[in-house]
């Protein structure tokens, strides 16, 4: 008998939806949960902010994430550590290869000065957003403001430091299709904007699609490279189960 016939593999996926270019997005990203990035078109970037969705005053630490990993970007292998020494997201699979922390987001007038006016009364939806606003937006469905935007990672871009410490963007980083997958060994508020990378030289607001897609996993093994990476991931890790304990 073909049990397989009678048994389909069931789809492990929980959740998928595509970020409109220039739309926002947020989710509580469960332990044990896996969140797929994927940027549809190519050369796309997805700004992205992490808590912890239990105790929101624990946010994601990029200077830490650097300094003790050694590195000046991320991706597979790497974590990204929280303000507590835990582990807020493991990124256990990349097909882009460099994830920018430097950029950071536009502001309204800054996107102003580089876009344009691009008002809502002249475009309708296809206004001018900012990263600011955006992330805003999607903070107060979790009773945050202004004061708690944090420090962001720009999946997909790419912000390489040349000689002399000039920190320089490196155009069509990411092609279409290129992935990432972020493993919550915590639950993790995940706040997401789809707009250009800061850094991104052209004049015109284009900002591309992202898609993301949640899955159960719930697997410890899925972080083995993560935490053998370096002796602070363990660690880190270490610091994190105790608190989920």
């Amino acid at each position: 008998m073909n049990h397989s016939a009678e048994f389909p593999t069931l789809n492990p996926t929980l959740y998928r939806e595509t970020i409109p270019g220039g739309s926002h997005r947020s989710l509580i990203l469960r332990a044990g949960q896996k969140l797929r990035l994927t940027d549809i078109e190519g050369g796309g970037n997805l700004s992205l902010m992490a808590l912890n969705a239990k105790q929101l005053t624990e946010r994601l630490n990029l200077p830490d994430t650097l300094k003790a990993q050694h590195t000046a970007f991320v991706t597979e292998g790497h974590c990204l550590y929280s303000d507590m020494g835990r582990v807020l997201l493991a990124i256990t699979a990349d097909t882009c290869g460099w994830h920018d922390c430097f950029g950071g987001v536009l502001n309204a007038e800054e996107a102003r000065e580089k876009y344009g006016a691009g008002r809502f009364g002249d475009l309708r939806n296809g206004f001018h957003r900012n990263g600011f606003e955006n992330l805003l937006v999607e903070m107060g469905k979790w009773d945050l403001d202004a004061p708690d935007i944090q420090m962001i990672v720009n999946f997909f871009s790419k912000v390489a430091v040349a000689d002399g410490g000039y920190l320089n963007y490196v155009p069509d980083n990411s092609s279409a299709e290129s992935y990432v997958d972020l493993y919550a060994p915590m639950d993790a508020l995940i706040v997401m904007t789809a707009l250009q990378h800061p850094m991104d030289p052209s004049p015109h607001y284009a900002p591309k699609p992202i898609e993301f897609a949640v899955e159960d996993v719930r697997d410890a093994g899925i972080t083995a490279a993560c935490r053998q990476s370096c002796a602070e991931n363990g660690r880190a890790f270490y610091n994190t189960e105790l608190f989920c304990l």
